[in-house]
């Protein structure tokens, strides 16, 4: 295979990667909480420079670009419109924090402040009906027959008068290093949390950080470069045959 052939193979696996994302990122638009990710790709360094075998150096190929690489994913947290809702258990995290919830067998972050209860009284997440946990680590369970239940701003949980319970809002030094697990959350792994300064609003919720629009216009230019590397690898092809059959013929 060519070098050129090689620069175009990892363009289309690039825009591949491109439009996956771009793509999920699409389809949670109207995800409460949800934060976008981009697709960073940078340049790939030549094999010599990434510890080949320096056997193989080239004088001229050497000094010519690797081609494009993906490197790792980058997840947008910056924050999402906050709308108000007639959920008299929806919250928004003014700021920046996570809830802390209950999932997969340990302590999972995210920003969807859907929150109902069961028969039990337990605070859950709608979405995945995963338990609220409050600032001890601890499962929130409320008495439903103690009177309405309210969410202040400093995330107490109150009724009537009496406060019952406090949401577990903390955040998190390197937001990077958090890794999506699914049905939007976030894991931390072995990364330690620490107090939040986000301010909690009641009856209301963040929108995705989606632009729907831009998205829809990056899907297109990420589709137009891969139809660009395809043409490019079919040209290159094209000319390796007539190379094959044609130079060294005898008239």
């Amino acid at each position: 295979m060519t070098y050129g052939m090689w620069l175009s193979a990892a363009g289309l696996q690039t825009n591949q990667y491109r439009q996956a994302l771009i793509a999920n990122n699409l389809a949670n638009a109207n995800t409460v909480g949800f934060k976008h990710d981009l697709a960073v790709v940078r340049q790939r360094p030549i094999e010599v420079n990434e510890g080949g075998d320096a056997r193989f150096a080239h004088p001229v190929l050497d000094g010519h670009t690797g081609g494009s690489l993906v490197a790792p994913t980058h997840t947008t947290f910056a924050q999402g419109p906050i709308e108000p809702s007639s959920g008299a258990l929806d919250v928004a995290l003014d700021g920046e924090g996570f809830f802390s919830v209950q999932a997969d067998g340990g302590t999972q972050y995210t920003r969807d402040g859907r929150f109902t209860t069961d028969a039990a009284g337990r605070l859950l997440m709608v979405a995945g009906s995963h338990p609220i946990l409050d600032t001890a680590g601890q499962e929130i369970i409320l008495d439903l027959s103690a009177g309405t239940i309210r969410i202040d701003s400093a995330g107490r949980l109150l009724q009537g008068d009496a406060a019952v319970a406090q949401l577990g809002v903390v955040d998190f030094q390197d937001k990077q290093a958090l890794r999506k697990v699914g049905g939007n959350r976030f894991d931390a792994f072995e990364q330690r949390p620490i107090a939040a300064r986000a301010q909690v609003r009641s009856e209301a919720l963040e929108g995705a950080t989606v632009d729907p629009v831009q998205a829809l216009a990056s899907m297109i230019e990420v589709a137009r470069a891969y139809q660009l590397n395809a043409n490019m690898i079919t040209m290159q092809d094209q000319i390796n045959g007539r190379a094959a059959s044609d130079i060294g013929r005898i008239g």
